[in-house]
């Protein structure tokens, strides 16, 4: 039996409601238990570092297959791990889509392949992420898909999305879980994620409308194009009783929607009424970044949703405080650098961000404090677990052994150049931060790490 001690480590586990300072023993890659062990294989001395359940980033881009230029899987994966990530949950705006069964089984052998990170593939939810017809979603689970999504477009028609929530209602877990499963969490079968614009509403829209484009003189996207179809989202899920995750919320009108729709789904609930899911994450360019940014033209600050204002970002940032946004993620979309080099109107939206995920939340979350490290660790660990429907986020006895290490008190500048995405495209080159992953550990593998 292969063993793997944590010696002395502050193990923050939210699922057991668990903080303290302890040991934290695995085998044969689950985990045993925390306690005091004598001996190990293999020890890491944790002594003034937090052992957390392995991040999970349910929002990123590998660009496989397609695209290979600004992203890979094994790429991908491995800046995952450099940033303390265990689990991904990678999108479909790949080329050609992930709609089949095929597609889906292809992110999974790849990522074997590179022995990194888990990748989880989210399904598209209309073929060829056309808007125009449900993709086969019973094949894409077989396959194994966790989720479905266009990310990247709207579901436009109202009609499809109905539809997509009440097919995808009829997948329920099957498999056995380590960790404790509430019912409500098991009740909705696979999550539709939404990325919530009507595109009507931003079409020709380059950055956030608003003050500041009207004085750059460029056209704008408003965030009631968010909103709108947030909003319609919300009442599809009640009518057929899905399970729906909002993507990058932007919006201070977004989050006040989200807020409403889990207070109503949990008065459903107490009623003892059919209910719904409601979730939404946020993405740290939305709580820490504003549409000031984009004064400078620089193509590194243009993404989808845009930056938008300061009280946008306050909204986020309550939203995360008391609970209306649960998931924290990084919508990572990597671009190889001749494409942000494009002029601004035509280059593409998005940024990096899974190599730093950890320290800007710990920055600009943990130290000003809005949230706690147990609160934002929930929201990157047992949270997307949930909405994702997997058996991971935890270090309950039994549970697979994944499990990240963090520096909570160094401090450090973002280098892009170390970067182990092929992508730069990065607004953050040079900014200091606070903490950092300093091992991480996939099935009982240690992937990465700098301590001993």
């Amino acid at each position: 039996m292969s063993t793997l001690l944590f010696r002395n480590g502050r193990v923050i586990d939210p699922v057991q409601n668990l903080d303290r300072v302890t040991d934290l023993l695995v085998a044969d890659g689950e985990v045993v238990g925390v306690g005091s062990h004598a001996s190990s294989d293999r020890v890491l001395d944790c002594t003034g570092k937090i052992v957390c359940p392995g991040l999970i980033d349910m929002h990123v881009h590998l660009r496989e297959p397609g695209r290979e230029e600004d992203e890979t899987i094994e790429t991908g994966a491995t800046a995952a791990i450099a940033g303390g990530v265990t689990t991904v949950a990678c999108m479909p705006n790949t080329e050609p889509a992930l709609d089949t069964r095929d597609a889906a089984e292809f992110v999974i052998l790849q990522a074997k392949r590179a022995e990194q990170c888990f990748v989880l593939p989210i399904g598209a939810v209309t073929k060829g992420r056309a808007g125009k017809e449900l993709a086969e979603i019973g094949k894409l689970v077989d396959g194994g898909a966790v989720a479905f999504t266009d990310d990247g477009a709207p579901v436009a028609s109202a009609e499809i999305m109905r539809r997509a929530l009440e097919y995808t209602k009829m997948f329920k877990r099957k498999e056995t879980f380590a960790r404790p499963v509430d019912p409500f969490e098991d009740r909705f079968g696979k999550a539709v994620l939404v990325h919530a614009e009507i595109m009507e509403l931003t079409e020709g829209g380059v950055m956030n409308e608003g003050a500041v484009s009207v004085r750059l003189g460029v056209r704008g996207m408003p965030g009631v194009a968010e909103d709108i179809m947030i909003y319609r989202d919300i009442v599809l899920a009640e009518l057929t009783g899905g399970k729906v995750h909002i993507l990058h919320v932007s919006t201070a009108g977004g989050v006040d929607l989200i807020r409403q729709g889990r207070k109503r789904a949990e008065q459903l609930v107490k009623e003892g009424k059919p209910s719904f899911w409601i979730s939404g994450e946020a993405c740290p360019h939305h709580f820490i970044l504003t549409d000031e940014t984009l004064t400078t033209f620089d193509s590194n600050y243009k993404m989808a949703p845009p930056l938008r204002t300061q009280a946008d970002v306050d909204a986020i940032i309550d939203g995360l405080k008391d609970g209306s946004l649960s998931v924290l993620a990084t919508d990572h979309a990597p671009h190889a650098a001749e494409k942000k080099a494009r002029e601004f109107d035509l280059c593409p939206n998005g940024i990096v961000g899974v190599e730093v995920f950890l320290p800007l939340c710990a920055t600009y979350l943990v130290e000003p404090g809005h949230l706690t490290w147990n609160q934002m660790i929930e929201k990157m660990t047992i949270n997307p677990a949930k909405v994702l429907g997997i058996d991971r986020g935890s270090l309950v006895p039994g549970a697979v052994a994944d499990v990240t290490v963090i520096d909570p008190d160094v401090r450090w500048h973002i280098d892009v150049k170390q970067f182990k995405s092929k992508s730069r495209n990065c607004p953050y080159h040079g900014w200091p931060v606070r903490s950092k992953a300093v091992a991480t550990v996939v099935g009982g593998q240690v992937r990465m790490s700098e301590i001993g």
